[in-house]
């Protein structure tokens, strides 16, 4: 059995992100019944960033897996395991939300070395980087992962990106100081474009499954 997990960090149950993320398990699942997929809403736990503990680096006993104990404490030693791992945020002033950034700390801080400066995982695996946004490829301040992308790259290997733009904010914009924004014209890019950002989305996760069942073979 090969494991994928997801992290959602975004804090709408049923909107942009969480919908792109459920189309790439579905393209996960339907390529194998070998294939799981476990998601994981950080909206939904309690826990902190890194604590600065520095229990993962203390000599002799140094680990590649955050010690600090809290609700991401089981998340993080599943994603050491895992075979894949997909992270979905929305953008935020130009970045991944809060959560997806403490999350962020937590996974990446006790893969780097002190002594060379090197950055080890437990283990290598596919991983994909998922953003939702308002703004369009055209014109949209995202840093995405920011330098926390440095850090996923050496660490599990080069990200793909599946990006959606120009996103929904609200189902009824009338209910909402939103003046800056045509409702008209987010709908009809979104008539154009989402099924087509949920297709990307469905399309990532069949690839991942399929080269994880190939490395199997």
């Amino acid at each position: 059995m090969k494991k994928i997990m997801i992290i959602d960090g975004g804090p709408r149950k049923t909107f942009n992100t969480a919908s792109m993320l459920q189309k790439f398990a579905e393209g996960a699942t339907s390529v194998s019944s070998e294939i799981e997929v476990k998601t994981v809403r950080l909206y939904g736990l309690d826990y902190k960033g890194c604590m600065s503990c520095m229990a993962c680096k203390i000599k002799g006993k140094a680990s590649n897996v955050c010690k600090f104990k809290d609700a991401l404490t089981s998340v993080l030693e599943e994603i050491a395991q895992a075979d894949g791992l997909v992270l979905g945020s929305p953008i935020y002033f130009g970045d991944v939300t809060g959560q997806m950034r403490t999350f962020l700390e937590r996974l990446a801080f006790p893969w780097l070395s002190y002594n060379d400066y090197s950055m080890t995982a437990p283990k290598r695996m596919p991983v994909v980087l998922m953003e939702t946004m308002n703004g369009t490829p055209e014109q949209n301040n995202s840093q995405g992962y920011g330098s926390m992308e440095y850090c996923i790259t050496n660490a599990l290997g080069q990200p793909e990106h599946i990006n959606a733009y120009n996103t929904y904010q609200v189902k009824n914009y009338n209910n909402f100081e939103l003046a800056s924004f045509s409702e008209e014209a987010k709908r009809q890019y979104r008539d154009e474009h989402w099924e087509e950002d949920l297709q990307k989305a469905f399309d990532a996760g069949k690839r991942m499954a399929e080269s994880m069942m190939t490395r199997e073979s």
